[in-house]
């Protein structure tokens, strides 16, 4: 599979920005006219979204085929790891469950996950121009390398050139560059063509005596410095992201704010979805696992969880299942959404999931959830406040069962002040927003707030990575981009001892 035409976006730690930088170079080639498509050969996300036909695949891969123009698709994502628990996965492959992996029985399995991975990316090679790939991790990982198709694995599979990036807002960008490098075998390093300073705050200019070093240490040039973009969060892979998932708050339209609590379970999946909240004007939201600030909330949202029975008896040992039966009590409003939905019902049934067999559920909903071995992929579409909704995709195990006769809610049902749905990716349909918090903001008191009447999530999601692309403009060197890109590495990069451990 060598010669693809592409490149590989590396990155020195987790959540050093390697998913957006590959989102801004996705949009500047689509800008430029280059048929380009994403690719992440393994993702460990419980952030996910699905595909027109019916595929999963992870949410900054969707993302990125966004930015890119590009139809989102399974080849794209590959392999998908959905973590339960510390040593256990749902596996994806090609959109489409896999089954469970563990540490004993993961490596057995890398050769089946590797080859789907490569067939995918020569299959995007060959549909597209240019193929725009986003390792995992650190390609330092060098515990992993022998095994590894994401990272160095990939590159020297495909003969792509790799551009590092590094976050210096963390502190110690350039001994993190250095120390990859020096970390990977000689035909490894023969890849790496070039670094990425990113997330700077302040003048570039007092980076240049480290840029000019670090070049000269490592025989690599630092293709550019990205600035710290405020705001610019998109949709993310990364549980890392929930911890300082703070959203600017836009200036109010009405005199009152509306604050929502969004409770962060240890295995909290799909929390893009409260993304569509945080872009109206006089919202904030944030990711808490208090129970005070639950209780104190005007909204508070049970998101999506991988393990809802686990994380239900998280909600219950940290007081924060009290929290959220008083608020019910005192009709303040409830939303649950996919696993939070589940925990809303009277009943749990597990003999799936967690093997817990039948408990009791937090019986705010009148509702049965029971798990299934089957998975639900879809994008269905339907109806509340009177609007079309067509932003939803459904993913989840659990069934849930709505009593004759109950309020509904899209798929689910609402009793007083709680709403409950197995659908993700709801709130991004603007009417349906608009229309739920003019509701919640009435039941909160929260009488002073006013919805803005011209939010469209769409279009602020589209004018992000629009900025994105521009960041990759001003400040990256896009001739030498295209150069990597047309070319591959350019030959005699030096060897950076000591090499990878043998």
């Amino acid at each position: 599979m060598h010669g693809v035409r592409g490149l590989l976006v590396a990155g020195t730690t987790s959540d050093a920005g390697k998913s957006v930088v590959t989102t801004g170079i996705c949009r500047w080639l689509a800008r430029e006219g280059v048929r380009v498509a994403p690719f992440k050969a393994q993702n460990m996300s419980n952030n996910s979204a699905v595909t027109r036909d019916g595929a999963e695949i992870g949410r900054a891969q969707w993302v990125q085929a966004v930015a890119a123009q590009a139809e989102p698709e399974a080849a794209m994502n590959p392999v998908l790891l959905k973590p339960g628990s510390d040593l256990r996965s749902h596996v994806v492959v090609m959109g489409r469950p896999y089954g469970e992996l563990d540490a004993t029985t993961f490596g057995s399995a890398r050769t089946a996950l590797a080859d789907a991975a490569y067939a995918a990316l020569a299959d995007l090679a060959e549909r597209y121009d240019v193929v725009v790939c986003e390792g995992a991790g650190s390609p330092a990982e060098i515990n992993l390398r022998e095994h590894d198709f994401v990272n160095m694995g990939l590159a020297r599979q495909a003969g792509l050139p790799v551009v590092l990036v590094g976050d210096i807002d963390r502190g110690g960008v350039f001994a993190a560059f250095h120390g990859t490098v020096a970390l990977l075998d000689a035909a490894d390093q023969a890849l790496v063509a070039g670094f990425v300073v990113n997330k700077f705050r302040g003048d570039a200019g007092l980076l240049s005596p480290g840029l000019r070093m670090i070049a000269r240490t490592t025989g690599r040039p630092v293709l550019g410095v990205l600035p710290w973009l405020p705001g610019m969060w998109l949709d993310a892979e990364d549980a890392l992201d929930v911890v300082g998932r703070g959203h600017a708050i836009p200036v109010a339209a009405g005199d009152d704010m509306l604050r929502i609590a969004v409770v962060r379970f240890p295995r909290i999946s799909n929390f893009t979805d409260v993304d569509a909240l945080a872009v109206e004007p006089g919202v904030e939201v944030r990711f808490t696992a208090s129970p005070a600030e639950v209780a104190g909330a005007d909204l508070a949202v049970l998101p999506g969880t991988r393990a809802t029975v686990a994380d239900l008896e998280w909600l219950r040992s940290r007081g924060l299942a009290d929290a959220i039966v008083a608020r019910a009590a005192a009709g303040r409003p409830t939303l649950g959404i996919c696993g939070g939905y589940q925990m809303l019902a009277r009943e749990i049934i597990d003999e799936v999931e967690s093997g817990a067999g039948t408990l009791s559920g937090l019986g705010l909903l009148p509702a049965r959830a029971r798990f299934v071995a089957e998975k639900v992929l879809g994008r269905p579409v339907g109806e509340a406040y009177g609007v079309q909704v067509r932003t939803a995709y459904a993913i989840h195990h659990g069934r849930v069962t709505v009593d004759a006769g109950a309020q509904a809610f899209l798929d689910g049902c609402r009793a007083g002040a709680v709403w409950g749905t197995s659908w993700h990716g709801v709130l991004e349909e603007d009417g349906l927003r608009r229309a739920f918090l003019r509701e919640v903001a009435s039941l909160a008191g929260a009488d002073g707030f006013v919805v803005a009447p011209d939010t469209r999530f769409a279009a602020v999601r589209e004018e992000r990575i629009e900025r994105l692309a521009d960041a990759i403009v001003r400040h990256l060197d896009t001739d030498a981009l295209r150069r990597l890109v047309q070319g591959g590495a350019p030959g005699g990069l030096p060897f950076v001892p000591p090499g990878a451990p043998t």
